[in-house]
């Protein structure tokens, strides 16, 4: 059942390897960690949520957005498990918070062609990025590191208690860009309580896809 729809537009994938034991205490302990050539994965994602809309509501303004997540399994659904979700508007900070205990923060942010800034009102979780975009690549390949690190279509959430969420999401595979990532300055992993991740390992850019998504389901 599709309960809204929204665009997810003009994304930068950026991706670290890291070790599945790192993040082993962060990640619901029914989750598994996926790992793709020999490491976890972690991956931060600016972009800009337009004509967010749920089913018989007006549309939401256009804000931008900023997810800090990781690559998760279970019963065999692959999926994204959030560490974080940082956002322009404070209403849909405050809805995801209530309702499915997504770790949504408010921020102040800004992004122009090529760079993208992010700082939370309260605490610590910075985020700014610059990069330059290259080629159309199409869609990930089938089998893939780029196909399994963006073509995920559920997403992991904590509910009250030990509970755990599921939501299913639907859209066209991506449309990658090759990205060449000039620079990249970040807090967020300390203030999810992990090591800094170093040097990034893969960069792409999309012009974005058109989302509809189901509610969250109790697992």
């Amino acid at each position: 059942m599709i309960i809204g729809s929204q665009e997810w537009s003009d994304l930068l994938f950026i991706h670290w390897r890291v070790a599945a034991s790192d993040l082993r205490r962060h990640v619901h302990d029914r989750l598994s960690i996926d790992e793709r050539d020999g490491s976890a994965w972690i991956s931060m994602t600016p972009f800009t949520l337009r004509r967010g809309r749920l089913r018989g509501l007006p549309a939401l303004p256009d804000f931008h957005e900023l997810n800090f997540r990781t690559y998760v399994t279970l019963s065999g659904q692959p999926g994204i498990w959030f560490f974080s979700l940082d956002a322009a508007n404070l209403l849909a900070v405050a809805a995801a918070r209530l309702t499915v205990r997504l770790p949504y923060f408010p921020a102040r942010m800004d992004r122009g062609p090529g760079w993208y800034r992010s700082e939370r009102r309260t605490g610590q979780g910075s985020f700014q990025a610059r990069w330059s975009e290259g080629a159309e690549l199409g869609s990930a390949v089938e089998g893939s590191l780029e196909q399994f690190l963006v073509e995920r279509y559920v997403l992991y959430s904590r509910a009250a208690g030990p509970l755990l969420f599921r939501q299913r999401v639907h859209h066209a595979p991506w449309p990658l860009r090759a990205a060449r990532l000039e620079s990249v300055h970040e807090d967020l992993s300390t203030a999810a309580g992990l090591s800094p991740p170093g040097p990034p390992a893969l960069c792409h850019f999309s012009p974005g896809v058109s989302v509809e998504f189901e509610p969250f389901f109790p697992l």
